[in-house]
């Protein structure tokens, strides 16, 4: 008997094992095609800005913050969780979709005639009337994402991110196309929302396509208990955390206006770059994967998030640390000198931006865990400890304050919350202490290096190339172990070995 319930048990052991084997293949299968995707639109993203920044004014690109800054709420609240509910539910989804569909398109219909009675108060908040029928065209992105809600759900929940990201791509060279020929003759803040609605409509076709799922509703009361009672609390969360994103906006377009809060669009733009590229990415199947883990058994779960974290600081504090340092120098080679004035917020808001990306990743965490009301919680103190902050420092130091005050807020509230509550949900935090002290002791040495080699420079063009390249290789140096260092030389020197025997 005792050798049989041995057998059993390393059975049942293998089985887990190759469960998660199989489910980390397809989540870094699809994790690289996320990836993919996500540069490729950020790239191109970049080079839209670049012209965008010459054919519109500091008003326009403030116009349409307020715009996105209404819109990002009811985008993560129209379905109510029901992308997340149907990636995440346990056993065959067939009989879930029917009501899943239903709920997602009545949800976004009725948030999208709230918003449109809502907007001009909206609009009063942020001071920007103008923005009202910007705002109103914008949210129809809602009832589009409505529709589509199961499909996309379906998309991530079988790892097909390369279609995705496909279907992405080619949407966006529409929105891309009709944003620049409207800018170009005239349309101010209209072309980016036109643009926007346009690309919302393709990516809609393509996923529906893609999906391959009959188009059927249905309303069963089990389901929809089911997908409330895990949807409502992530919807939740997520419109906390998209007012967290974008109070600042509303708040610094209220105090400064618009004009000022252009520039402070553009500073959030480029500090949002590194959470749009890799966050974004990573989404797309971090909660598909610890879903599938936390079917098996938690340690798994814990082990997996010990390892993803400090690798996500070790990403991020060489980047962090040359926007701090070379803020100035970044936005007068890429946007030139009209622009200046958003490096006050830059440097500030790259702390922030630091913290959007580890508390991203504890969300999709805890998510996969089904502990989403963990997740609302966070974000409605941090919403509560920033609003005020943010109040006050645009009153009392403008678009520089309303910035310095949102990095406090991010660096003494929201990171250590976070941390705490992944903690208590029984991810040992301590590893991930230890493992994330030298990656953030060599960014900030990174970061003094290229500020002082900035300083003697004093010139934009090599500001960015010798106290960058200096910085990176400052960072290399001090956050590699040296045993990773032997095994990189050794690696390359292999390499060129192998190529000159090639050669010979």
């Amino acid at each position: 008997m005792t050798f049989q319930a041995e057998t059993t048990s390393d059975a049942e052991g293998s089985t887990t094992a190759d469960s998660a084997g199989s489910v980390g293949r397809s989540a870094g299968r699809g994790l690289r095609w996320a990836l993919l995707g996500a540069v490729l639109l950020k790239m191109g993203s970049f080079a839209l800005s670049l012209a965008m920044v010459r054919l519109l004014a500091p008003h326009d690109f403030g116009l349409y913050a307020v715009a996105l800054a209404a819109n990002a709420f009811l985008i993560h609240v129209n379905d109510m969780g029901i992308i997340a509910g149907v990636v995440q539910w346990r056993g065959e989804p067939a009989r879930m979709l029917p009501t899943a569909r239903t709920m997602a398109i009545v949800f976004s219909l009725s948030w999208y005639a709230l918003f449109w009675f809502g907007a001009p108060v909206v609009a009063g908040i942020a001071g920007s009337p103008e923005a009202i029928p910007l705002m109103r065209l914008l949210a129809l992105i809602i009832v589009v994402d409505g529709v589509t809600a199961v499909s996309v759900g379906l998309i991530q929940r079988r790892f097909q991110q390369d279609k995705l990201t496909k279907a992405i791509a080619v949407g966006f060279s529409f929105s891309a196309c009709i944003t620049l020929t409207l800018a170009a003759n005239g349309a101010g803040a209209y072309s980016f929302v036109l643009g926007s609605l346009a690309q919302s409509l393709v990516v809609a076709a393509l996923v529906l396509r893609i999906a391959r799922v009959p188009f059927r509703l249905g309303l069963d009361r089990q389901v929809a208990r089911r997908l409330i009672v895990f949807g409502a609390p992530l919807a939740l969360g997520l419109g906390i955390e998209s007012v967290l994103l974008y109070s600042d906006s509303m708040i610094v377009g209220n105090v400064l206006g618009t004009y000022t809060l252009g520039f402070y669009l553009l500073a959030f733009n480029i500090a949002s770059w590194v959470p749009g590229l890799v966050s974004t990415a990573v989404r797309y199947v971090s909660i598909p994967a610890f879903s599938r883990l936390a079917e098996h058994e938690m340690d798994t779960v814990a082990g997996g998030a010990q390892r993803t974290i400090p690798l996500l600081i070790g990403f991020v504090m060489p980047i962090a640390a040359g926007m701090v340092a070379l803020a100035p120098s970044m936005i007068h080679v890429l946007y030139g000198e009209r622009w200046l004035p958003s490096a006050e917020a830059l440097r500030f808001l790259a702390f922030v931006m630091v913290a959007r990306m580890l508390t991203a990743l504890v969300f999709d965490i805890q998510t996969g865990l089904g502990n989403t009301p963990a997740t609302t919680v966070l974000n409605l103190v941090w919403l509560v400890v920033l609003v005020p902050a943010l109040w006050v420092g645009a009153n009392l130091w403008g678009m520089r304050g309303a910035a310095m005050s949102n990095a406090v807020v991010a660096l003494l509230v929201a990171i250590p919350l976070a941390f705490a509550m992944l903690h208590r949900a029984g991810v040992d935090m301590r590893p991930v202490l230890r493992r994330s002290v030298r990656p953030v002791l060599s960014g900030i040495a990174a970061g003094l290096t290229m500020a002082l080699v900035a300083s003697r420079l004093d010139l934009p063009a090599a500001d960015l190339l010798v106290a960058g390249s200096l910085g990176v290789l400052v960072y290399l140096g001090l956050a590699v172990p040296a045993g990773a260092r032997a095994v990189a030389r050794d690696w390359v020197a292999v390499r060129l070995a192998n190529r000159r025997q090639v050669k010979a």
